[in-house]
């Protein structure tokens, strides 16, 4: 009796895949390294968007996020990625492309524009600023 579409909910999470990480930073023109990493959002079994990253014990630097033009997609995807980062005490995150930087600074996320520095403590703040 449920109709279609009803009740699926997105869900975000890290990919563990290696060589579908690797496609998706070869099909985007990213290096991929040991460090390369893919938050992703499914639902129902169709992929929504994604991010790729590199992380390490320093930090980590987010290169894509897709889509860029569904904000509160984006925002999702982008908070998702900086957990997985902060699962792992790495307080420190990092905008690696224009589009990235964009996109932070549409979201408000961004720390310090110089050191290309993600503000990764919004990831604990609300993501919607209704009535403000």
């Amino acid at each position: 009796n449920s109709k279609k579409g009803r009740n699926r909910m997105i869900e975000l999470a890290p990919i563990s895949d290696q060589d579908e990480i690797k496609r998706l930073f070869c099909e985007n023109q990213l290096d991929y390294n040991d460090n390369s990493g893919c938050v992703k959002a499914n639902c129902g079994g169709e992929v929504l968007g994604f991010s790729l990253y590199d992380m390490d014990k320093s930090g980590i630097t987010v290169f894509k996020i897709s889509p860029e033009d569904d904000l509160a997609l984006a925002d999702g995807v982008l908070r998702s990625t900086l957990h997985v980062a902060a699962q792992r005490s790495i307080m420190d995150a990092y905008y690696g492309s224009k589009s990235v930087q964009t996109l932070c600074e549409r979201l408000n996320f961004i720390k310090n524009r110089e050191e290309k520095r993600i503000d990764i403590n919004k990831l604990f703040q609300s993501c919607c600023e209704c009535g403000k």
